[in-house]
């Protein structure tokens, strides 16, 4: 898969859904050009906490062993139809272990390609693994648009399109997940799953994260974009969510027009007393920040002395 364009990317930031709305805001290439080019502001709390990955760490390694990715279909009775996902399984995989599961979400302008092509997610987690700085886990990365049609549109800003990601919730509760479960070795109680997700993506896990907590222990968001809930919406119990996750990770780029909305949530975060980690890196709304933030967020998960 080809890197997204950058017009595509600038897309990412226009589309907003207001919780309870099945529709989107109004939207324009104005709108996504000025949240883009908000001014940044960083502060005292807006740093680097890892360092970089070293040099190859998205890229197939010689001499290691190697997952695979493989196309998994399952029926979904929100669109109507037979939806595909891909699916990573972790070098030796075999059905006599159970595994985590981590749900891995693309942004606007993507599909169900993005983190296998775009960002190489199966190198990155071979790497860990082999490395023994990750959890042998599965990875879904489902197409995150709940649409019949579900392919990206011609036109970022149709009707519908926005709203479709939106849908995915019950797609995910209902059809993909049991699906999944049915099909592979994997480990079904909240603990062990966990779902992020980048721009837009990032939006819908860290919505679909903190809306259902019953089901997801570990919460990613990488550059998230306005699809966001408000932090207060998001948050509504403090209390309850501290109680709850294992792991709760924000990032974003302190070249990234958009950093103003995870900056938001972190402070809202912080107030409430909320762990997390919150890392600022040295990149833009780009595929760099993406891929550096799964090798570090993959190597918190499903440690159970990881809390944030």
């Amino acid at each position: 898969m080809k890197p997204i364009p950058i017009a595509m990317l600038v897309a990412m930031a226009a589309i907003s859904i207001s919780p309870g709305q099945d529709t989107p805001e109004q939207t324009s290439a104005e709108r996504a050009r000025a949240n883009f080019a908000r001014p940044i502001q960083l502060g005292p709390d807006d740093v680097k906490v890892f360092a970089d990955p070293p040099d190859g760490f998205n890229l197939p390694r010689p001499g290691i062993p190697s997952g695979r990715v493989e196309v998994f279909a399952y029926d979904s009775t929100v669109t109507g139809t037979r939806r595909e996902a891909n699916v990573y399984l972790p070098p030796g995989y075999s059905p006599d272990r159970r595994y985590p599961v981590l749900y891995l979400l693309h942004g606007i302008g993507g599909n169900q390609h993005e983190w296998t092509g775009y960002i190489k997610a199966p190198a990155i987690l071979d790497n860990l693994i082999a490395d023994g700085k990750a959890v042998p886990m599965i990875v879904v990365m489902p197409n995150g648009r709940a649409l019949p049609n579900d392919s990206p549109p011609a036109e970022i800003y149709a009707p519908g399109h926005a709203a479709a990601f939106a849908k995915f919730e019950r797609d995910l509760l209902d059809c993909l997940i049991p699906s999944i479960q049915r099909k592979y070795s994997v480990q079904e109680d909240r603990e062990h799953r966990a779902i992020a997700g980048l721009s837009m993506g990032g939006g819908q896990a860290l919505n679909l994260g903190f809306g259902n907590l019953d089901s997801f222990a570990w919460i990613g968001g990488f550059s998230p974009a306005p699809n966001t809930r408000p932090p207060a919406e998001l948050v509504k119990e403090p209390t309850t969510v501290r109680g709850k996750l294992k792991l709760l990770y924000l990032s974003c780029g302190h070249k990234d027009g958009l950093i103003n909305i995870s900056q938001g949530l972190q402070a809202f975060l912080k107030k409430s007393d909320v762990p997390h980690v919150w890392n600022v890196d040295d990149h833009g709304h780009d595929g760099a920040t993406w891929a550096s933030n799964l090798y570090q967020f993959a190597q918190k998960l499903f440690r159970s002395t990881e809390g944030g």
